[in-house]
């Protein structure tokens, strides 16, 4: 665990040796209330609560979570330092887990950051505080998915580009697999049984169950099985890289 939490204190202090730690939650807060308060129309809404702050987060989590976990491992590739840390006394699965949770923890610094619009909601109603609470919950979870995604992909190549790019596609793709229309496309020849399945593994079924003020175990079993697979597919595609 001292290597883990070594890796660990080295990522995340590298997010705030430079300005763009910084830069990165300037631009989620503002996304974050521009799409909250302007174009999701919350005080025409007429309601106190934070619905639609929480819909909005898959689709921004789509290109700001990405632009983190990007640099995660193909950073390390292009400037050579990955052979420096995996040289070190430093397990695998230490440095994968160390890197991922570095970039889960920055991303919830971030989210943590837009308490002021929970306080504005109790500010302006009697908002139910419980279902706010898990719509964060639910949220830090998607965080993490999206991020060992990305962590993955990040592993496989050196160029920064093309792992944003590729992970925002995957990304995509999970989130709307469980849309209608994604079912109906499948829904012409696929049986009900794969359809289900499909469905299942939608982000956004789960994180909707969640935001609802509902913390069903199986949707946490979802988020924890999904982080756990990606990020030992992580270590696979490491450990392929540095012996070739």
């Amino acid at each position: 665990m001292r290597e883990l939490a070594a890796v660990f204190r080295r990522e995340l202090g590298g997010y705030f040796a430079t300005p763009l730690a910084f830069i990165f939650i300037v631009v989620f807060l503002f996304t974050m209330g521009a799409f909250t308060f302007y174009m999701g129309g919350y005080f025409e809404s007429g309601t106190a609560d934070l619905q639609i702050f929480f819909n909005f987060h898959p689709w921004l989590y789509l290109f700001l979570i990405p632009a983190i976990s990007m640099r995660l491992w193909a950073e390390e590739r292009r400037t050579g330092s990955i052979e420096l840390l995996l040289s070190l006394p430093v397990p695998l699965w230490a440095a994968v887990a160390g890197k991922f949770l570095a970039a889960w923890v920055f991303s919830g610094i971030a989210l943590v950051l837009t308490f002021p619009m929970w306080l504005t909601v109790n500010y302006l109603g009697d908002p139910d505080n419980g279902v706010i609470l898990a719509g964060y919950v639910g949220s830090f979870f998607l965080a993490g998915g999206y991020l060992a995604i990305g962590s993955c992909l990040s592993a496989t190549t050196k160029n920064q580009v093309i792992a944003f790019v590729v992970s925002v596609v995957v990304c995509f793709l999970f989130t709307v697999s469980g849309l209608p229309l994604v079912i109906d496309f499948f829904s012409s020849w696929a049986p009900q049984q794969v359809l289900n399945t499909i469905a299942s593994f939608s982000f956004l079924t789960h994180f909707t169950a969640i935001t609802q003020g509902v913390i069903d175990l199986r949707d946490i079993i979802y988020f924890g099985s999904l982080i756990s697979v990606w990020l030992i597919a992580c270590g696979i595609v490491v450990d392929m890289k540095k012996a070739g």
